[in-house]
């Protein structure tokens, strides 16, 4: 029985007082609270019924999705009946037990019978997912399976760590379809995750309806078409037409939030101002200070220089904050934001906002005085604040990146900690909500190994590190933190596969981190856990990275000799390499100790096996990388 393949248990023994000495059933991600195994399976047939105990819409509803979930791969179109007996019952505590809370469930499963229970439909829901992952990976797949369909029978008692488990997804940079965001949210499910941020707008495209300002998706929503690498591709060219991109109209945003809603993840829409407003001032030129009518939305095109933690935009690509138009411009957009999204909070960005065009513009200037504004964080501030009324004057809440911490935060806003966790701590003692969602350590753009088989970014986020971040650093007030999500950036992912490629699996890292109690995480069985998901996304047809397996290779320079030291995220792999141009396998050297470059060497070469078969992906480094490679 392979590793990957095996259907029923692995042999991992936690460590902790809820699952110490037993075995757990392949793959539950997030590792559930308390899980007991118990003797025998049961067998799922087409005779199984769905019964819901308690008739409430929402139940049956459930009960539909399971039924929905099951039959592509079973064949089976299971029954709902409002009788409990043999098959599997979903229902609702008549008495709410206060240690599942919202989002908690119980799950009984004997050779005879399974058993769903909680507070909520939202722990039905929860319930349910972890039901589709104790059958075999082969639920997975859109067409019928011949096999016999088991699940260990077992006792599971599972809530959650925190309340706000998201992922965000930027359609702004890329525009990905009404169809691939409900993909990409349905997929969220499975991981009982919450939150779905929708990052909306951007320099690079605005992408929701705004009736009232139609400028904004006929002119916002398109770009001239490029290809490349995100940061060096042309500027738009002299008569050449913007034919790439796209939006959602309003109806297509209904049917998303239905369609999240009946997963049970809100949807967090983002507008981000008053920077990153490029396509909102292309749209509408007058929104700017510099009111310049030649700005485009920009294809990819670099208009900016960055270092030493400092920025200057060579465009105009904020909002004018001391022009009552803009309130009125902001008045409208989130009037038909709040009227969409159910959603309590909304999303209003506040990063990486050049202030320099305000500083130069003596109209600017003069409000600042009149209005004992002394400098351009503090503009910043008074500008966030005018729009946490807009927000709050809809009925919503205003939630925005750390940058609006600085010159003082809106008295009700809450904060997303993204530079690091300092945003974070400093939030929750100003008694400010929380949501950490830090770069590097939770960027799923970031690349996920070696810069010779990634897109380059400017870091590198692996699953050991996204798995080990602790969400709860010292001097935080805990009792201010909603939980935390991930960020997919999409600057360099242009297509549906490399999104998914760059969220699975460290998704699943995240997802175990907001769901599941910190006694029970455990990097060595999550990792099985992992590779029994690799084979569950194998038959959904979502694709993944693998890179969890390859050489972690570091460069080392002594005088002129260069070297190379290599590690793997997991135990058992075995690193061959050459430096003869070669290409790696068993019957060249297995690395053990650092391995000196020849004067004249051209290449390096390293690849990973397990057990006698190549794993992940083969490292290439030239001489010409090395010296940008190796610590100055």
């Amino acid at each position: 029985m392979s590793r990957l393949l095996s259907i029923f248990v692995f042999a991992f023994v936690f460590a902790t007082p809820q699952l110490r000495a037993q075995t757990l059933p392949t793959g539950i991600t997030p590792v559930p609270v308390n899980l007991q195994v118990q003797p025998g399976q049961f067998q799922l047939t087409r005779e199984t019924t769905i019964g819901v105990a308690n008739q409430q819409p929402e139940v049956t509803a459930i009960a539909t999705y399971l039924s929905d979930k099951l039959k592509p791969a079973t064949g089976f179109a299971l029954k709902t009946v409002t009788t409990s007996g043999a098959g599997i019952t979903l229902s609702l505590k008549a008495k709410a037990d206060p240690k599942l809370g919202k989002e908690g469930y119980t799950f009984t499963a004997s050779s005879s019978a399974i058993n769903i229970e909680a507070n909520t439909p939202n722990g039905l829901f929860y319930g349910v997912q972890t039901l589709l992952q104790l059958l075999p990976p082969q639920i997975e797949n859109r067409t019928p399976v011949d096999m016999s369909w088991q699940i260990q029978a077992v006792t599971i008692t599972d809530y959650p760590r925190f309340a706000w488990r998201g992922l965000m997804l930027d359609v702004a940079r890329h525009f990905f379809t009404k169809e691939e965001v409900k993909a990409y949210i349905d997929r969220m499910a499975r991981y009982k995750f919450n939150r779905f941020h929708w990052h909306l707008s951007d320099d690079e495209g605005w992408r929701i309806q705004i009736n009232s300002l139609p400028q904004l998706t006929n002119v916002g929503a398109w770009r001239v078409p490029r290809t490349g690498l995100f940061g060096t591709m042309r500027p738009p060219q002299p008569g050449e037409k913007a034919t790439y991109g796209g939006f959602y109209t309003q109806d297509d945003i209904r049917e998303v939030i239905a369609y999240a809603k009946a997963r049970y993840i809100e949807i967090l829409p983002e507008i981000d101002i008053p920077g990153h407003s490029m396509a909102a001032v292309a749209s509408y030129p007058q929104l700017s200070v510099t009111n310049d009518t030649t700005t485009r939305v920009n294809p990819g095109s670099s208009f900016a220089t960055w270092g030493n933690g400092t920025f200057t935009m060579h465009v105009d690509n904020t909002l004018d904050p001391t022009d009552e138009n803009t309130y009125t411009y902001l008045t409208k957009v989130f009037t038909e934001v709040a009227a969409l999204f159910p959603f309590e909070y909304i999303h209003v960005g506040g990063d990486e906002c050049y202030k320099g065009y305000w500083e130069r513009d003596p109209g600017v200037q003069a409000f600042m005085k009149k209005n004992k504004i002394a400098n351009g964080i503090e503009l910043q501030a008074y500008f966030m604040k005018r729009v946490a009324k807009i927000v709050e004057g809809r009925k919503k809440k205003m939630i925005g990146w750390d940058e609006i911490l600085e010159g003082g935060i809106a008295p009700n806003a809450a904060v997303m900690a993204w530079r690091g966790v300092k945003g974070g701590v400093e939030a929750s003692h100003l008694k400010h909500p929380v949501v950490m969602s830090p770069a590097i350590d939770w960027y799923l753009d970031m690349m996920q190994g070696d810069v010779s088989t990634e897109i380059p970014v400017y870091g590198t986020t692996r699953l050991n590190n996204v798995y080990k971040f602790n969400l709860l650093p010292q001097g935080i007030d805990s009792t201010y933190v909603m939980g935390g999500q991930a960020n997919l950036w999409t600057e360099q992912i242009a297509t549906i596969a490399q999104v998914q490629y760059m969220t699975y699996p460290r998704a699943l890292a995240v997802s175990e981190t907001l769901w599941s109690p910190l006694r029970n995480k455990d990097w060595k069985n999550f990792v099985t856990r992992v590779e029994d998901q690799f084979v569950r996304l194998d038959a959904a047809g979502v694709n993944y990275s693998r890179n969890v397996y390859d050489p972690i290779v570091k460069i080392t320079k002594e005088g002129d000799q260069y070297a190379f030291e290599i590690n793997t995220e997991l135990d058992d792999i075995d690193v061959y390499y050459t430096v003869d141009n070669a290409i790696p396998n068993p019957y060249h050297p297995r690395y053990t100790s650092k391995v000196v470059f020849p004067s004249d060497a051209y290449r390096f070469r390293a690849v990973s096996y397990r057990n006698g078969k190549q794993v992940g992906n083969p490292i290439l480094i030239r001489r010409e990388d090395l010296e940008k490679r190796a610590p100055k």
